[in-house]
């Protein structure tokens, strides 16, 4: 490692510390202006926009819990921080995009939660696949707060039926559900988006009788009124690295 890249990643380093710092202030104060405590709302670091080291900046900093989108992505850099002792085993680490079925087994011990279950087909591939060996995952399903076809996850009349048949599984479990806001919604149409899944996870709970206590919704741009609205997870990747600088 070059001189030059041992002080981009020390100053790089101090900058998301500070940005770590700074969004944890705001969402305790999203919490308090929501009657809510910080500490029911878990912060996942989105880092599918940034390489290894400066993912591993942010663990240092203090973020364990990161997100990403595709698992090669996330295989790469479990890889790099084993090399460069930074134990990955340590992170909590989050899928948020989708996971193809070939890519399963490789993925699935790394996961501490799969937020982007969007259909029956990956539901149950992923239970028979967990049915083969002692492992669970934890889970939530993937709903579309808009209805827009463009959009991933599931409408709610798919969801129910996929939570409906895991009441008998064993190996996936879903634990809540995971939706984000429409594209240039305004704060008052995030709410009522977010407060809109809620409702439904409600709504689920009380008629199935299961216990869907996450929540995730809200990303750098929405996550007070997702906070205000009970999100117990906030996925956020932008405002963590702003200012960094990028090798080239």
């Amino acid at each position: 490692m070059s001189l030059f890249q041992i002080e981009l990643d020390r100053n790089n380093a101090a900058v998301i510390r500070d940005n770590w710092l700074s969004l944890q202030a705001d969402v305790a104060d999203a919490a308090e202006a929501a009657g809510r405590r910080a500490d029911e709302i878990r912060i996942v670091g989105v880092t599918k926009y940034v390489d290894a080291p400066t993912a591993a900046c942010l663990v240092e900093a203090g973020c364990l819990n990161l997100g990403e989108s595709r698992p090669q992505v996330l295989w790469d850099k479990t890889a790099w921080m084993q090399r460069y002792a930074v134990d990955p085993k340590a992170v909590r680490w989050h899928l948020i995009g989708h996971l193809q079925r070939n890519k399963l087994r490789r993925t699935i011990p790394w996961l501490d939660l799969m937020h982007s279950v969007d259909s029956l087909r990956l539901a149950s591939t992923l239970e028979a696949s967990l049915d083969e060996t002692t492992d669970t995952l934890q889970a939530l399903l993937e709903i579309n707060l808009t209805g827009d076809e463009a959009k991933t996850g599931l409408l709610p009349n798919a969801g129910r039926q996929i939570l409906e048949q895991a009441r008998r599984w064993k190996g996936l479990q879903f634990v809540g559900l995971m939706g984000m806001a429409g594209l240039n919604a305004s704060p008052e149409e995030c709410r009522q988006q977010f407060a809109g899944l809620r409702q439904i996870r409600d709504t689920w709970q009380s008629e199935l009788g299961m216990d869907l206590p996450e929540l995730s919704m809200g990303m750098s741009s929405d996550f007070p009124a997702a906070i205000a609205e009970g999100a117990t997870i906030v996925r956020v990747g932008s405002r963590l690295f702003e200012g960094i600088t990028k090798a080239t």
